[in-house]
């Protein structure tokens, strides 16, 4: 049987993001995308099993920045939608 460690779940208000990336360039490019969109903490890099880079960061979406802001709001589903025909 295999040994899983307990995921601890990050505070109220707030996502933890993983990134597994070819290059360390590529995760760093996404994190910084990520951060222009949401607050964020430290980010944490690993090297990956196979050569790959691994990228963990948390950020806060319940105090979002500049473009996450509009989107978030733009992107709720209003109260008594449904899914769409093609998430079915």
């Amino acid at each position: 049987m295999k040994n899983i460690e307990p995921q601890i779940l990050p505070s109220p208000g707030h996502a933890e993001v993983r990134i597994i990336a070819h290059t360390p360039e590529a995760a760093r490019a996404v994190a910084e995308a990520l951060r222009h969109c949401f607050a964020g903490a430290e980010q944490r890099s690993y090297p990956g099993l196979h050569g790959d880079t691994r990228l963990h960061l948390t950020v806060d979406t319940a105090a979002p920045a500049g473009p996450a802001r509009s989107w978030l709001a733009t992107s709720r589903t209003p109260v008594g939608a449904g899914a769409h025909s093609d998430e079915t």
